[in-house]
């Protein structure tokens, strides 16, 4: 049920956002200006890497099988690292077309309707933002939240469009190359960033506080210590593993329940807890 709530705030950012990329494109195009294409080619990458992403939440959605027991959830991630390369291509290849403006200037048309476009496109921009923002949070999706860091450096490319303009308005076209130059390297640092986030999940990184964990294990009665804990997955989907300590004369019966009482535990005390592995060590506290 929650992909599927996913994939409904992605199909309505998508049409949101192929709207937007149509509108700077066909004027930029119209009016000749390098920063309100490259702005349009960088909605358009949202528009795409949006696509990407129900793609790849319809296969995390898919429930574990025999060859795939801990699920199929990592797929969004990769997901996103398709849609960081995805704004990489298109930070390069926006950068490459202003370097060409620059060695062949061409002056751009500055009317009040490039102004409305760019103040609505940036009210949309807003509005997709927040909104992913928020579902992504309540949703744990990596992939929404991809998606808004993606949208929101959007705003700030239209911001330094809209002071593109005036520069071109007040005389000073090289202005306009340079914003184009800009706006590549803020599209390809949003790759980058997305990156980021997705590596931390795809290469295990730890998700909680081992110390945290240990002193929740404690609270069970026999437990007498706990070490090599391991945590990964995501806030709402964490695998932990852990070692136990309990006592060398304790029957194997009541060693299982107390290992079956330290899982209980850590599920009912930390949010997001898929599945808890308790190894248990005996120990001489003589």
């Amino acid at each position: 049920m929650k992909y599927k709530q996913i994939i409904k705030v992605q199909a309505f950012a998508l049409s949101l956002n192929l709207m937007v990329a149509l509108a700077k494109l066909i004027y930029g195009h119209l009016t000749g200006s390098i920063s309100m294409k490259a702005d349009g080619f960088h909605s358009l990458m949202d528009g795409a890497s949006t696509t990407v992403g129900m793609l790849g939440i319809w296969v995390a959605s898919r429930p574990p099988d025999e060859s795939h027991p801990y699920g199929h959830r990592k797929h969004e991630h990769f997901a996103s690292l398709f849609i960081a390369l995805l704004l990489l291509i298109t930070g390069f290849e926006v950068a490459r077309g202003a370097i060409l403006h620059f060695q062949e200037p061409v002056v751009p048309r500055v009317t009040t309707l490039s102004f409305v476009i760019m103040l609505g496109t940036m009210a949309v921009n807003l509005f997709i933002t927040t909104l992913e923002g928020r579902k992504g949070r309540e949703y744990n999706s990596q992939i929404l939240i991809a998606d808004s860091l993606h949208t929101r450096s959007d705003i700030f490319v239209s911001i330094g469009v809209i002071f593109s303009l005036i520069a071109v308005k007040a005389g000073y076209p090289i202005i306009d190359v340079v914003a184009g130059i800009v706006i590549a390297l803020i599209i390809a640092k949003a790759g980058l960033d997305v990156v980021k986030e997705a590596s931390f999940t795809l290469l295990d990184a730890s998700v909680l506080d081992n110390d945290m964990l240990c002193q929740i294990a404690l609270e069970i009665e026999g437990v007498e210590d706990c070490h090599h804990i391991r945590t990964r997955g995501t806030p709402d989907n964490i695998y932990i593993d852990l070692h136990v300590h309990v006592k060398e004369d304790m029957h194997m019966a009541e060693a299982h329940c107390i290992a079956h009482a330290v899982e209980k535990h850590l599920k009912e005390r930390v949010e997001g807890v898929k599945d808890v592995v308790v190894h248990l060590e005996p120990v001489n506290i003589l």
